[in-house]
């Protein structure tokens, strides 16, 4: 699925993240499973990588591409959430049917535990579209999982945990 590898390097590259991934699936039937298994194993491991303790726990970005605007917004809150808004020029980029990026990140954001909100502002261009969202998502997760030297030792949470 090459289209997908090219959104999961934006994910690598603009969120500064070590991320090799070997993926098999059923894709004689269609890449849904896979695809959505690939943000469950990608939540999973994050949560299981992620001393909260410290984070910035939020993360937000905007990111353009031409015509194409999206913005991403996280928070490492201990609570599984997605709002997802895009509405997109066609269904099919690359051979890749976009509606599975929606099932990649849901399944991300309840092996996460976290909140997410995807917005696609504006865009003609499908491709764009989806780059702007996979790029400003590497974004807000790397903003939101930084060290804030200010809260060293300290769970940003009034609860005490996330």
């Amino acid at each position: 699925m090459p289209f997908l590898e090219h959104m999961l390097d934006q994910i690598a590259r603009h969120g500064m993240l070590d991320l090799t991934i070997k993926a098999e699936g059923d894709l004689e039937i269609d890449a849904h499973h896979t695809v959505e298994d690939l943000g469950i194993t990608f939540g999973q491991a994050l949560n299981q990588a992620l001393d909260k303790t410290g984070i910035r726990r939020y993360g937000h970005a905007y990111v353009p591409l031409d015509e194409a605007l999206s913005r991403v917004v996280i928070d490492f809150s201990g609570r599984p959430g997605l709002e997802y808004h895009a509405d997109f020029a066609r269904a099919v980029v690359g051979g890749f049917d976009i509606d599975l990026f929606r099932e990649f990140f849901q399944g991300f954001v309840n092996h996460a535990f976290v909140t997410l909100h995807i917005d696609n502002i504006r865009g003609r261009n499908a491709h764009h579209q989806i780059e702007t969202i996979f790029k400003a998502f590497g974004r807000a997760v790397r903003m939101a999982v930084e060290f804030d030297p200010r809260s060293a030792g300290v769970i940003p949470s009034t609860k005490g945990s996330l």
